[in-house]
Protein backbone atom coordinates (compact mmCIF):
# COMPACT_ATOMS: atom_id res chain seq x y z
CA UNK A 1 0.00 0.00 0.00
CA UNK A 2 1.40 3.38 -0.99
CA UNK A 3 2.33 5.77 1.80
CA UNK A 4 0.24 8.92 2.14
CA UNK A 5 2.04 11.97 0.75
CA UNK A 6 2.00 14.77 3.33
CA UNK A 7 2.67 18.47 2.81
CA UNK A 8 5.92 20.14 3.80
CA UNK A 9 4.08 22.07 6.52
CA UNK A 10 2.76 18.81 7.95
CA UNK A 11 6.24 17.29 7.87
CA UNK A 12 7.73 20.32 9.61
CA UNK A 13 5.09 20.14 12.33
CA UNK A 14 5.81 16.44 12.86
CA UNK A 15 9.49 17.30 13.27
CA UNK A 16 8.70 20.06 15.80
CA UNK A 17 6.46 17.73 17.80
CA UNK A 18 9.22 15.13 18.02
CA UNK A 19 12.29 17.25 18.71
CA UNK A 20 12.93 17.96 22.38
CA UNK A 21 15.86 19.80 23.92
CA UNK A 22 18.66 17.31 24.57
CA UNK A 23 20.05 18.93 27.70
CA UNK A 24 21.67 22.04 29.14
CA UNK A 25 25.35 22.89 29.52
CA UNK A 26 27.42 25.89 30.55
CA UNK A 27 29.80 27.52 28.09
CA UNK A 28 32.09 30.52 28.19
CA UNK A 29 30.82 33.72 26.63
CA UNK A 30 33.16 33.58 23.59
CA UNK A 31 31.86 30.10 22.70
CA UNK A 32 28.18 31.03 23.06
CA UNK A 33 27.66 32.40 19.53
CA UNK A 34 25.22 30.20 17.62
CA UNK A 35 23.93 28.56 20.80
CA UNK A 36 20.48 28.91 22.37
CA UNK A 37 20.17 30.48 25.82
CA UNK A 38 18.68 28.20 28.47
CA UNK A 39 18.34 30.98 31.06
CA UNK A 40 17.16 34.56 31.34
CA UNK A 41 19.99 37.08 31.70
CA UNK A 42 19.67 40.15 33.92
CA UNK A 43 21.86 43.23 34.14
CA UNK A 44 23.93 43.80 37.26
CA UNK A 45 24.58 47.45 36.33
CA UNK A 46 22.97 50.50 34.81
CA UNK A 47 24.00 51.08 31.20
CA UNK A 48 25.40 53.59 30.84
CA UNK A 49 26.50 53.66 34.51
CA UNK A 50 26.62 57.47 34.52
CA UNK A 51 25.57 60.39 32.35
CA UNK A 52 28.16 60.19 29.57
CA UNK A 53 29.12 62.37 26.66
CA UNK A 54 28.04 61.11 23.25
CA UNK A 55 30.84 62.99 21.47
CA UNK A 56 34.01 65.04 21.81
CA UNK A 57 33.13 68.61 22.69
CA UNK A 58 32.40 70.97 25.55
CA UNK A 59 29.91 70.48 28.40
CA UNK A 60 28.08 73.49 29.79
CA UNK A 61 24.67 74.83 30.79
CA UNK A 62 22.21 75.53 27.98
CA UNK A 63 21.44 78.96 29.39
CA UNK A 64 25.07 80.03 28.79
CA UNK A 65 25.32 79.16 25.10
CA UNK A 66 24.99 82.72 23.87
CA UNK A 67 28.23 84.13 25.31
CA UNK A 68 31.89 83.25 25.67
CA UNK A 69 32.74 80.54 28.19
CA UNK A 70 35.74 79.89 30.41
CA UNK A 71 37.19 76.37 30.03
CA UNK A 72 37.74 74.94 33.52
CA UNK A 73 39.59 71.82 32.42
CA UNK A 74 39.28 68.55 30.58
CA UNK A 75 37.56 65.21 31.26
CA UNK A 76 39.00 62.32 29.25
CA UNK A 77 37.18 59.00 28.86
CA UNK A 78 37.93 56.63 31.72
CA UNK A 79 38.40 59.34 34.35
CA UNK A 80 35.90 60.57 36.90
CA UNK A 81 37.05 64.12 37.54
CA UNK A 82 34.52 66.31 39.28
CA UNK A 83 33.81 69.79 38.06
CA UNK A 84 31.13 72.20 39.20
CA UNK A 85 30.18 74.27 36.21
CA UNK A 86 28.87 77.70 37.03
CA UNK A 87 27.59 80.62 34.99
CA UNK A 88 29.78 81.34 31.97
CA UNK A 89 31.84 78.17 32.40
CA UNK A 90 32.37 74.90 30.53
CA UNK A 91 34.63 71.85 30.50
CA UNK A 92 36.27 70.10 27.58
CA UNK A 93 35.01 66.52 27.41
CA UNK A 94 35.71 63.35 25.40
CA UNK A 95 33.31 60.74 24.04
CA UNK A 96 32.33 58.31 26.79
CA UNK A 97 33.48 60.54 29.64
CA UNK A 98 31.14 61.33 32.58
CA UNK A 99 29.28 64.61 32.24
CA UNK A 100 29.36 66.91 35.31
CA UNK A 101 26.01 67.06 37.12
CA UNK A 102 25.77 70.80 36.64
CA UNK A 103 26.03 70.50 32.82
CA UNK A 104 22.97 69.73 30.69
CA UNK A 105 24.40 69.87 27.16
CA UNK A 106 27.52 68.87 25.22
CA UNK A 107 28.31 70.86 22.08
CA UNK A 108 30.52 69.06 19.55
CA UNK A 109 33.95 70.57 19.12
CA UNK A 110 33.29 71.31 15.44
CA UNK A 111 30.73 73.92 16.58
CA UNK A 112 33.20 75.77 18.80
CA UNK A 113 35.49 78.76 18.18
CA UNK A 114 38.56 78.91 20.43
CA UNK A 115 39.07 82.50 21.58
CA UNK A 116 42.24 81.97 23.65
CA UNK A 117 43.84 79.28 25.81
CA UNK A 118 40.92 79.03 28.20
CA UNK A 119 37.96 80.69 26.51
CA UNK A 120 35.60 79.52 23.76
CA UNK A 121 32.31 80.42 22.25
CA UNK A 122 29.75 78.34 20.40
CA UNK A 123 29.20 79.06 16.72
CA UNK A 124 26.39 76.57 16.26
CA UNK A 125 24.17 74.36 18.40
CA UNK A 126 22.12 71.25 17.74
CA UNK A 127 18.76 70.15 19.05
CA UNK A 128 20.26 67.25 20.97
CA UNK A 129 21.86 67.40 24.39
CA UNK A 130 24.46 64.84 23.24
CA UNK A 131 24.32 63.24 26.68
CA UNK A 132 23.56 59.54 27.21
CA UNK A 133 21.65 59.43 30.48
CA UNK A 134 22.39 56.99 33.28
CA UNK A 135 20.44 53.76 32.71
CA UNK A 136 18.74 54.93 29.51
CA UNK A 137 19.85 51.78 27.67
CA UNK A 138 19.48 49.24 30.49
CA UNK A 139 18.71 49.64 34.18
CA UNK A 140 20.16 47.44 36.89
CA UNK A 141 17.95 44.36 37.29
CA UNK A 142 16.47 44.56 33.78
CA UNK A 143 16.15 41.34 31.79
CA UNK A 144 18.44 41.86 28.82
CA UNK A 145 18.17 38.45 27.13
CA UNK A 146 15.51 35.75 27.37
CA UNK A 147 15.83 31.99 27.45
CA UNK A 148 15.36 30.67 23.92
CA UNK A 149 17.42 33.43 22.29
CA UNK A 150 19.68 32.23 19.49
CA UNK A 151 22.89 34.03 20.38
CA UNK A 152 24.39 36.25 17.69
CA UNK A 153 27.53 38.42 17.96
CA UNK A 154 25.46 41.43 19.06
CA UNK A 155 24.16 39.39 21.99
CA UNK A 156 27.75 38.70 23.04
CA UNK A 157 28.18 42.46 23.47
CA UNK A 158 25.19 42.50 25.83
CA UNK A 159 26.53 39.53 27.81
CA UNK A 160 29.89 41.26 28.11
CA UNK A 161 28.24 44.50 29.20
CA UNK A 162 26.48 42.81 32.11
CA UNK A 163 29.48 40.69 33.07
CA UNK A 164 27.88 37.37 32.14
CA UNK A 165 31.03 35.47 31.22
CA UNK A 166 29.46 31.99 31.48
CA UNK A 167 25.97 31.13 30.24
CA UNK A 168 23.68 28.13 30.31
CA UNK A 169 22.79 27.00 26.79
CA UNK A 170 20.93 24.10 25.22
CA UNK A 171 23.19 21.30 24.10
CA UNK A 172 23.76 21.06 20.37
CA UNK A 173 22.85 17.72 18.78
CA UNK A 174 25.73 15.53 17.69
CA UNK A 175 25.18 14.41 14.11
CA UNK A 176 26.51 11.42 12.21
CA UNK A 177 26.52 11.62 8.41
CA UNK A 178 26.48 8.52 6.23
CA UNK A 179 25.65 7.72 2.63
CA UNK A 180 24.22 4.45 1.37
CA UNK A 181 24.99 2.88 -1.98
CA UNK A 182 27.17 0.01 -3.18
CA UNK A 183 27.98 2.08 -6.27
CA UNK A 184 29.73 4.78 -4.22
CA UNK A 185 33.43 5.31 -3.63
CA UNK A 186 35.08 8.06 -1.61
CA UNK A 187 36.35 11.20 -3.39
CA UNK A 188 39.93 9.99 -2.87
CA UNK A 189 39.30 7.00 -5.13
CA UNK A 190 38.92 6.80 -8.89
CA UNK A 191 35.58 5.20 -9.82
CA UNK A 192 35.58 1.92 -11.69
CA UNK A 193 32.88 0.91 -14.16
CA UNK A 194 29.46 1.35 -12.55
CA UNK A 195 30.79 3.47 -9.68
CA UNK A 196 30.52 7.16 -8.80
CA UNK A 197 32.23 9.29 -6.19
CA UNK A 198 30.37 10.07 -2.99
CA UNK A 199 29.43 13.75 -3.21
CA UNK A 200 26.48 13.82 -0.80
CA UNK A 201 28.51 12.91 2.27
CA UNK A 202 31.02 15.77 1.98
CA UNK A 203 28.21 18.15 0.99
CA UNK A 204 26.13 17.32 4.07
CA UNK A 205 29.15 17.53 6.37
CA UNK A 206 29.94 20.97 4.94
CA UNK A 207 26.35 22.14 5.42
CA UNK A 208 26.36 21.01 9.05
CA UNK A 209 29.72 22.58 9.80
CA UNK A 210 28.53 25.86 8.33
CA UNK A 211 25.78 25.71 10.98
CA UNK A 212 28.36 24.93 13.72
CA UNK A 213 26.96 21.51 14.59
CA UNK A 214 29.29 18.77 15.84
CA UNK A 215 29.44 16.27 12.99
CA UNK A 216 30.96 12.82 12.54
CA UNK A 217 31.41 11.37 9.09
CA UNK A 218 30.48 7.67 9.17
CA UNK A 219 31.35 6.93 5.57
CA UNK A 220 29.68 4.85 2.86
CA UNK A 221 27.28 2.04 3.75
CA UNK A 222 26.88 -0.95 1.45
CA UNK A 223 23.35 -1.67 0.17
CA UNK A 224 22.62 -4.66 2.42
CA UNK A 225 20.37 -4.90 5.49
CA UNK A 226 23.28 -6.15 7.60
CA UNK A 227 25.63 -3.32 6.67
CA UNK A 228 22.87 -0.73 7.08
CA UNK A 229 21.93 -2.01 10.54
CA UNK A 230 25.53 -2.16 11.76
CA UNK A 231 26.28 1.37 10.53
CA UNK A 232 23.18 2.83 12.19
CA UNK A 233 23.83 1.00 15.48
CA UNK A 234 27.42 2.22 15.60
CA UNK A 235 26.46 5.81 14.78
CA UNK A 236 23.81 5.84 17.53
CA UNK A 237 26.41 5.11 20.21
CA UNK A 238 27.84 8.65 20.23
CA UNK A 239 25.32 10.72 18.26
CA UNK A 240 21.84 12.14 18.68
CA UNK A 241 20.96 12.38 14.99
CA UNK A 242 21.82 10.25 12.00
CA UNK A 243 21.67 12.09 8.71
CA UNK A 244 21.87 9.74 5.77
CA UNK A 245 21.31 9.94 2.05
CA UNK A 246 19.96 7.15 -0.12
CA UNK A 247 18.22 3.93 0.80
CA UNK A 248 14.97 5.59 1.88
CA UNK A 249 12.79 5.15 -1.22
CA UNK A 250 10.88 2.05 -2.35
CA UNK A 251 13.53 0.32 -4.44
CA UNK A 252 14.73 -3.24 -4.01
CA UNK A 253 17.92 -2.02 -2.31
CA UNK A 254 16.37 0.65 -0.08
CA UNK A 255 16.75 -1.03 3.31
CA UNK A 256 16.75 1.94 5.69
CA UNK A 257 13.01 1.91 6.63
CA UNK A 258 13.06 -1.85 7.27
CA UNK A 259 16.21 -1.66 9.41
CA UNK A 260 14.92 1.28 11.46
CA UNK A 261 11.73 -0.60 12.30
CA UNK A 262 13.77 -3.62 13.39
CA UNK A 263 15.82 -1.33 15.65
CA UNK A 264 12.68 -0.02 17.34
CA UNK A 265 12.33 3.33 15.60
CA UNK A 266 8.95 4.86 14.84
CA UNK A 267 8.88 6.09 11.26
CA UNK A 268 6.98 9.38 11.23
CA UNK A 269 7.33 10.56 7.62
CA UNK A 270 8.35 8.86 4.39
CA UNK A 271 6.75 10.75 1.50
CA UNK A 272 6.39 14.54 1.19
CA UNK A 273 4.71 16.66 -1.45
CA UNK A 274 8.10 18.23 -2.15
CA UNK A 275 10.32 18.57 -5.19
CA UNK A 276 13.11 17.70 -4.86
CA UNK A 277 12.96 15.47 -1.82
CA UNK A 278 9.72 13.52 -2.16
CA UNK A 279 11.16 10.48 -0.37
CA UNK A 280 12.39 12.08 2.85
CA UNK A 281 12.23 9.90 5.94
CA UNK A 282 12.05 11.01 9.57
CA UNK A 283 12.17 8.49 12.41
CA UNK A 284 12.52 8.65 16.17
CA UNK A 285 13.38 6.34 19.04
CA UNK A 286 13.45 8.15 22.37
CA UNK A 287 16.04 10.90 22.07
CA UNK A 288 17.57 9.43 18.92
CA UNK A 289 16.52 10.73 15.50
CA UNK A 290 17.14 9.65 11.93
CA UNK A 291 16.64 11.89 8.92
CA UNK A 292 16.87 9.98 5.65
CA UNK A 293 17.33 12.09 2.54
CA UNK A 294 17.09 11.08 -1.12
CA UNK A 295 20.29 10.07 -2.87
CA UNK A 296 20.31 12.79 -5.51
CA UNK A 297 22.57 15.70 -4.52
CA UNK A 298 20.11 18.57 -5.04
CA UNK A 299 17.45 16.66 -3.10
CA UNK A 300 19.73 16.00 -0.14
CA UNK A 301 20.96 19.60 -0.11
CA UNK A 302 17.49 21.14 -0.26
CA UNK A 303 15.87 18.90 2.32
CA UNK A 304 18.74 19.33 4.76
CA UNK A 305 18.06 23.05 4.45
CA UNK A 306 14.28 22.64 4.83
CA UNK A 307 13.63 19.65 7.12
CA UNK A 308 17.11 19.07 8.55
CA UNK A 309 17.54 22.58 9.91
CA UNK A 310 14.09 22.46 11.51
CA UNK A 311 15.04 19.25 13.33
CA UNK A 312 18.47 20.40 14.48
CA UNK A 313 17.38 23.85 15.61
CA UNK A 314 14.45 22.44 17.59
CA UNK A 315 16.71 19.91 19.28
CA UNK A 316 18.90 22.76 20.51
CA UNK A 317 15.99 24.78 21.86
CA UNK A 318 14.72 27.07 19.12
CA UNK A 319 12.88 27.00 15.81
CA UNK A 320 14.31 27.62 12.38
CA UNK A 321 12.85 30.54 10.45
CA UNK A 322 14.20 30.56 6.89
CA UNK A 323 15.17 33.90 5.41
CA UNK A 324 12.80 34.48 2.50
CA UNK A 325 12.30 37.52 0.31
CA UNK A 326 9.92 38.45 -2.48
CA UNK A 327 11.36 39.24 -5.89
CA UNK A 328 9.99 39.63 -9.40
CA UNK A 329 10.42 36.85 -11.95
CA UNK A 330 12.49 37.92 -14.98
CA UNK A 331 10.87 35.40 -17.37
CA UNK A 332 7.73 33.31 -17.68
CA UNK A 333 7.74 29.99 -15.80
CA UNK A 334 5.75 26.83 -16.49
CA UNK A 335 5.74 23.32 -15.09
CA UNK A 336 3.79 20.19 -16.05
CA UNK A 337 2.77 18.97 -12.59
CA UNK A 338 1.75 21.18 -9.70
CA UNK A 339 1.05 18.65 -6.94
CA UNK A 340 4.33 19.25 -5.08
CA UNK A 341 5.93 22.26 -3.39
CA UNK A 342 9.01 22.89 -5.50
CA UNK A 343 12.37 24.46 -4.72
CA UNK A 344 14.16 25.56 -7.88
CA UNK A 345 17.79 26.78 -8.07
CA UNK A 346 17.76 30.35 -9.43
CA UNK A 347 19.79 33.54 -9.57
CA UNK A 348 18.73 36.81 -7.98
CA UNK A 349 20.21 39.37 -10.38
CA UNK A 350 21.90 42.63 -9.27
CA UNK A 351 18.62 44.30 -10.26
CA UNK A 352 16.65 42.13 -7.81
CA UNK A 353 14.98 39.96 -10.45
CA UNK A 354 14.76 36.16 -10.34
CA UNK A 355 16.47 34.52 -13.31
CA UNK A 356 16.09 30.83 -14.15
CA UNK A 357 19.05 28.52 -14.66
CA UNK A 358 19.50 25.42 -16.83
CA UNK A 359 18.27 22.64 -14.55
CA UNK A 360 17.96 18.97 -15.40
CA UNK A 361 16.50 17.72 -12.13
CA UNK A 362 17.69 16.70 -8.69
CA UNK A 363 20.65 14.70 -10.02
CA UNK A 364 22.10 17.85 -11.61
CA UNK A 365 25.10 18.19 -9.31
CA UNK A 366 26.24 21.53 -10.79
CA UNK A 367 22.83 23.20 -10.54
CA UNK A 368 23.42 24.73 -7.12
CA UNK A 369 26.90 26.05 -7.87
CA UNK A 370 25.53 28.65 -10.28
CA UNK A 371 22.57 29.56 -8.07
CA UNK A 372 22.36 32.06 -5.25
CA UNK A 373 18.79 31.30 -4.19
CA UNK A 374 16.00 28.73 -4.22
CA UNK A 375 12.68 29.83 -5.75
CA UNK A 376 9.59 28.43 -4.03
CA UNK A 377 6.66 27.26 -6.15
CA UNK A 378 3.61 26.33 -4.05
CA UNK A 379 1.33 23.37 -4.67
CA UNK A 380 -1.35 24.20 -7.26
CA UNK A 381 0.75 26.71 -9.20
CA UNK A 382 1.58 25.68 -12.78
CA UNK A 383 2.48 29.01 -14.37
CA UNK A 384 4.07 32.23 -13.14
CA UNK A 385 4.22 35.21 -15.48
CA UNK A 386 7.18 37.49 -15.98
CA UNK A 387 7.01 40.35 -13.48
CA UNK A 388 5.04 38.43 -10.86
CA UNK A 389 6.50 38.19 -7.37
CA UNK A 390 7.79 34.89 -6.01
CA UNK A 391 9.35 33.85 -2.72
CA UNK A 392 13.04 33.01 -2.83
CA UNK A 393 15.47 31.76 -0.19
CA UNK A 394 18.93 33.28 -0.65
CA UNK A 395 21.68 30.67 -0.33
Amino acid sequence: MAEKMISIDEALQIVRNNAEVLGIESVGMPEATGRVLAEDVFSDVNMPPFNKSAMDGYACRKEDLSGSLKVLGEIPAGSFQTFTIGQGECVKIMTGAPVPESADVVIMKEYVEILDNDHIRYTKTSGSSNICLLGEDVQKGDKVLSAGTLIRPEHIAVLAGVGKTTVDVCRRPKVAVMTTGSELVEPTEKPSAGQIRNSNGPQMVAQLRSMNFPVEYSGIVEDTPEATQLAIQNALLENDVILLSGGVSVGDYDFVPQVLKELGFTILTTVMAAKPGKHTLFARKGKKHVLGLPGNPVSSYVQLEVIGKELLYNLMGTSFTPFRIKARLAVDFKRKKNNRYEFLPVIISPFGEVELLPYHGSAHIHALTGANALMEIPVGISEISKGESVYVRPL
